[in-house]
């Protein structure tokens, strides 16, 4: 990085951009607001939205050159597909399964924290956070019955706590950190519990015989392809999470190198979806392949 003192051209590009920014905004809160009913209500609120964005747009000009005159802006643009490595203990550790054991270790205090302090008795009529929790609580077990195709059998708990992961997951990225589910490692540990759960309850309501029976109907000659189809999910489940994952993850990357010294504002706005929305959106998807393919393996065939 190099400092670099700006040019005095520069310096008068900055100052008059701060100079008509500041003045845009302190013209904007001069203009009187009417009433909504009140005449000329349309024409101030035009003025006050024209001289707000005037006054955004040159601040973040002034800030970009200000910036980019020290060199404060350029970097390499560096994106590895595996995350790395840290020595604790002796062992070798991925990063993103560190961060993963820090957002399991936040969520089991913050429980706690919450049970023993916030909501110590559970009322029958519940409010505030008490309701927010109950209502994403029938939310999943809601999702996990109208999928699932039977009682939840426990299912809305798993992916509670996995909802509960993907979003701490996505806190961890708002601080820089790299997301446990950026790491293939991790999506495919999800997608494994997700083909153990397929088979522990194709066997449970069918039988080990049942569940091997479902491979051969309705014709014998399909059974090595119904394996093969089985075996393909959590290569499938993994693959398409850590992609989407990653990919939302670059594209935050390429828009801090593409702007350079003026990556103020902007890439918060789109990460603040990629690391908030986005997520959720993966874990929805998640959800409801894991109980598509859970509801199919104790589905009975005729």
């Amino acid at each position: 990085m190099q400092f670099i003192m700006p040019s005095v051209g520069k310096w008068i590009a900055i100052a008059l951009s701060l100079i008509v920014g500041v003045g845009a905004l302190y013209l904007r809160s001069r203009i009187p607001q009417p009433e909504k009913m009140e005449e000329g209500y349309k024409s101030a609120k035009k003025k006050r939205n024209l001289l707000l964005m005037a006054g955004v747009l040159l601040l973040w000009l002034c800030s970009g050159l200000f910036l980019g005159s020290f060199g404060l802006g350029a970097r390499e643009f560096q994106v590895e597909i595996s995350p790395t490595r840290m020595d604790i203990l002796g062992s070798s550790v991925s990063s993103t399964v560190f961060m993963s054991w820090i957002v399991i270790a936040a969520l089991a205090v913050i429980a706690i924290l919450l049970r023993i302090f916030i909501i110590p008795r559970f009322k029958e009529t519940p409010r505030g956070l008490q309701l927010v929790l109950e209502t994403a609580v029938t939310a999943i077990n809601d999702l996990t019955k109208e999928k699932y195709g039977h009682r939840n059998d426990g299912l809305a708990s798993y992916f509670f706590a996995l909802a509960a992961l993907f979003i701490g997951s996505a806190v961890v990225e708002l601080f820089g950190f790299r997301p446990p589910t950026t790491d293939l490692s991790m999506t495919l540990s999800y997608a494994l519990v997700t083909f153990v759960l397929i088979n522990v309850y194709g066997i449970y309501k069918k039988g080990i015989k049942g569940r091997l029976q479902s491979f051969i109907r309705p014709k014998a000659i399909i059974a090595p392809f119904k394996l093969l189809s089985d075996l393909a999910v959590p290569i499938s489940l993994a693959c398409r999470l850590f992609g989407n994952m990653l990919g939302g993850m670059v594209v935050v990357e390429l828009i801090y190198f593409a702007l350079g010294a003026f990556s103020v504002g902007i890439p918060a706005v789109l990460g603040l979806y990629f690391n908030a929305f986005h997520p959720l959106i993966q874990f929805f998807i998640f959800i409801n392949l894991s109980l598509t393919f859970i509801g199919e393996a104790v589905e009975e065939i005729e």
